[in-house]
């Protein structure tokens, strides 16, 4: 009787797992009820989900527990014959409409200096404020659009690696990968003002922007964070990102610009155009062409810059020799 029970244990968690891997790239829609098998509902008492630090018994996709994208979680099985089954599962939402490819035109191209390791790009004016990253070499610099040589100046210390900045009112935010803290520089003149903590659940920095009203900054997942100005530990809120039929995650480089978020995908030749409100991508920019073209002496040359000039989209990358201008059509 134990062998029999033990064998239809097995069979139970095997159907399982299979189904949840044949579902991950249907996924869900936040409203829709997780499905199971008949063969695994016949053997099955009651199915609940834990979150790690949650748990429902609800079956339904509801953003109160699931997030856009992937979703790590475990499925808790009461079985007929009184045991106690779990089986980890992914489950992947998307949103309910699918991205659309986004039309653009090349309508110039400017010089860009090769040595920039560009972790951050913001035009204001006729002016770049660009994070030039790698430990040892980090540093802001800020030059006319159109010329490659720096204005001004202002390295990091040598432990720091350069991230995502942005521009707010007269200053420049700047973010760190790995030193888990960022700086303050006077937009003007580039020096350096003051440091800040990002908050603890940021494992990393990689992008930053600014709305108006809150920092808005990536660590390389899913997530994007909206963080107060004037103390940017605290999160405001936050959202997850995914597409009518993809999961996106290494969100990198971020641009906010008339009311959606763009942001460039790690050593992906896209830029997404994100709903701010939600998460959902509504849009993407695919630039293989362009990056093609900068990557061909080193995969590493990959596409991390965005910055606007009007309502004109400036692309470049790490190492790049050129920005490039293009007209969303």
């Amino acid at each position: 009787m134990f062998l029999v029970s033990c064998n239809e244990n097995t069979k139970l968690i095997h159907d399982l797992e299979s189904y949840n891997a044949s579902m991950e790239q249907t996924g869900y829609h936040f409203g829709e009820k997780i499905s199971f098998p008949i063969e695994v509902m016949n053997s099955v008492k009651t199915i609940s989900v834990s979150f790690g630090n949650k748990k429902t018994s609800n079956l339904v996709i509801d953003p109160r527990f699931f997030t856009l994208g992937d979703n790590m979680v475990t499925f808790i099985i009461k079985t007929k014959n009184g045991e106690t089954l779990n089986q980890d599962a992914k489950i992947n939402v998307f949103a309910k409409n699918s991205e659309r490819d986004i039309p653009y035109k090349i309508i110039a191209e400017y010089p860009h200096n090769p040595k920039n390791f560009t972790q951050g790009l913001q035009m204001e004016g006729n002016m770049i404020y660009e994070s030039d990253g790698l430990e040892g070499f980090s540093q802001l610099i800020k030059y006319t659009l159109g010329e490659s040589t720096p204005i001004m100046v202002t390295k990091q210390a040598q432990g720091v690696f350069s991230e995502g900045c942005t521009i707010v009112g007269d200053q420049i935010y700047q973010l760190t990968w790995k030193n888990k803290k960022g700086f303050i520089y006077n937009k003007d003149s580039l020096a350096l003002l003051a440091e800040f903590n990002y908050p603890e659940v940021m494992e990393e920095g990689w992008g930053l922007t600014y709305d108006g009203r809150n920092l808005i900054a990536s660590d390389g997942s899913k997530n994007i964070y909206f963080l107060e100005v004037k103390n940017p530990t605290k999160i405001i809120r936050s959202i997850s990102v995914a597409g009518g039929y993809e999961v996106y995650d290494k969100l990198n480089e971020l641009e906010y610009h008339e009311g959606y978020l763009y942001a460039n995908i790690w050593h992906k030749p896209i830029v997404l155009k994100i709903n701010p409100v939600n998460g959902e991508v509504i849009g993407k920019f695919d630039f293989t062409k362009i990056t093609n073209e900068n990557t061909k002496e080193n995969g590493e040359k990959i596409l991390n810059g965005i910055a606007f000039k009007g309502n004109n989209m400036l692309i470049t990358g790490k190492n790049w020799s050129k920005i490039y201008e293009v007209i969303i059509e």
